[in-house]
């Protein structure tokens, strides 16, 4: 609002109406009447770029909302100038809100009218209008997969949230547009996502259905419940043994019946004790191995710690502490609860919220034969393994990447853009593998017993034992963070599965 102290009158953003395709008409005659009378300072009427999105083609430029003028004025001059030049003309009014109170004029607050015209000058030409409502785009419509949800982080879209599409062989950010219509929105679609400064949004109902870890999450509880039971170097065996067993006959009651009389009681009482939730992921581990016999063996060959972050302790947590310690044959795991953050959007009440969920951070700790030392690591074997195996010039590429110059659609050189590379996405994981200051370490076959793992690691004294395992925590928690929240690296995060047991 701003005011003109001298007449003591207040200038407000009004919203005019007219009839369809009237819009220009309605401008001539606001802007003649701006010239004789002073109580109008600016009239705008946004329009927009459509799009024939399948030809790529047929551009033209249309109002944005249909019979809808916004004027920067007083209301007396407003109304005179309806009294006077037109009877095609009406102010829009807001809704009543109760029986008996009379309509007021819509006024657009100066903020949202700045913001609003900030956006249309920069984007609206770029913007395309969609005619399918928001919700048809949560989905990609051939594979069924949820779209990735995203916010804009700066500029003039800065705040926006959106799904990100494919159109064609592009990628677009599709989100909506508050209308000047009561509950109106309108959406739309901007091109060349990687143009915009994003962050990903944990879909709570999408990811949830799509995550991969769902099996491996089923197998570590499984492990978790076998190690905490004093199976030790049996745990392997012993879990394919409770697959077959409910492969055969999938019920989790029969199974503990069975436990209890062949006299493991323990693991018998902690199958008993599961959640729905839990139960119902080892229902589902089973009937995937009943379809595809022999995975479970396949793919779990090997066991030497557990994955860095899993949704499970395995082992009872005494007394409400947040650490607990488990003996190994050769090392000591120190299991450790730690909560994580996360920016996330709910499709279905088209919200976003903060959620905080509970998570178990598995650490080994081995002495080390040479010397007083001890080494703690953490297991990042099967992300590890990927990028050990990455070399030459796409090594060089995804960790010291910066630009690259990108063509236009005339193969002509045009701007450029950030390299999908770890120095510009996940630079905490960028400064554990090429900084030699760093306290944190990627060790590629890492010796544990008789076994070997690629891992991220910490050399300590017995004094300093507290502060490495913080520092490994955190540097590990925040490479978690950073490959999960960008909408860069699509690839690394498919590996981060085998790190982190996302639920």
């Amino acid at each position: 609002m701003l005011s003109d102290k001298l007449n003591h009158v207040d200038f407000r953003w009004y919203v005019m109406r007219t009839k369809r395709h009237q819009e220009r008409k309605l401008v001539e005659l606001l802007e003649k009447q701006k010239a004789e009378a002073k109580n109008i300072l600016e009239i705008y009427a946004p329009t927009h770029t459509t799009v024939n999105v399948r030809r790529d083609s047929d551009e033209s430029r249309k109002p944005l909302f249909a019979g809808i003028v916004f004027v920067l004025a007083t209301q007396d001059a407003l109304m005179d100038f309806i009294r006077e030049r037109s009877g095609d003309v009406d102010m829009q009014y807001e809704r009543k809100k109760g029986k008996g109170e009379r309509a007021a004029m819509r006024v657009i607050p100066e903020e949202q009218m700045r913001a609003f015209r900030d956006y249309n000058e920069n984007y609206a030409d770029k913007v395309v209008v969609l005619e399918r409502p928001y919700t048809d785009y949560a989905f990609n419509a051939k594979t069924d997969e949820p779209n990735e949800i995203v916010r804009v982080i700066d500029g003039p879209l800065a705040g926006c949230e959106g799904y990100i599409c494919r159109f064609r062989r592009e990628k677009r950010l599709v989100f909506r547009v508050k209308g000047f219509e009561p509950d109106s929105w309108l959406t739309v679609s901007y091109p060349n996502i990687w143009d915009l400064h994003v962050v990903r949004l944990h879909n709570m109902e999408g990811d949830r259905l799509s995550v991969g870890t769902e099996k491996g999450r089923a197998v570590d509880l499984l492990i978790g419940f076998l190690q905490a039971c004093g199976y030790g170097e049996r745990t392997l065996p012993m879990l394919y043994d409770i697959i077959e067993r409910l492969t055969a006959r999938p019920s989790l009651v029969t199974l503990c019946k069975d436990l209890h009389k062949q006299g493991d009681t323990a693991l018998s009482q902690r199958l008993a004790q599961m959640t729905g939730k839990e139960a119902e992921l080892l229902v589902n581990l089973v009937r995937y191995e009943r379809d595809n016999p022999g995975y479970v063996k396949e793919n779990w060959s090997r066991l030497t710690l557990r994955p860095f972050l899993t949704p499970t302790p395995g082992v009872q947590l005494e007394g409400g502490k947040a650490e607990a310690e488990f003996r190994h044959k050769d090392f000591t795991e120190i299991i450790r609860k730690v909560d994580i953050t996360e920016e996330a959007y709910c499709p279905s009440r088209q919200k976003d919220e903060t959620v905080t969920t509970a998570y178990y951070t598995h650490i080994g700790v081995l002495k080390n034969r040479e010397s007083d030392e001890y080494t703690l690591f953490a297991n990042w074997h099967g992300f590890l393994a990927e990028y050990f195996l990455t070399a030459g010039k796409a090594h060089e590429k995804l960790v010291s990447g910066t630009v690259q110059a990108v063509r236009d659609k005339t193969s002509k050189p045009g701007k450029e853009k950030l390299i999908e590379s770890f120095r510009n996405y996940a630079p905490t994981l960028y400064k554990v593998l090429t900084d030699a200051d760093s306290v944190v370490k990627a060790v590629q076959d890492l010796s544990v017993g008789n076994e070997t793992l690629h891992a991220l690691a910490v050399t300590a004294t017995a004094a300093d034992m507290d502060g490495a395992k913080d520092e490994l925590t955190d540097t590990c928690v925040r490479i978690c963070k950073e490959l999960n929240t960008t909408t860069h690296l699509a690839v690394w995060r498919r590996y981060l599965r085998a790190v982190w047991l996302h639920v």
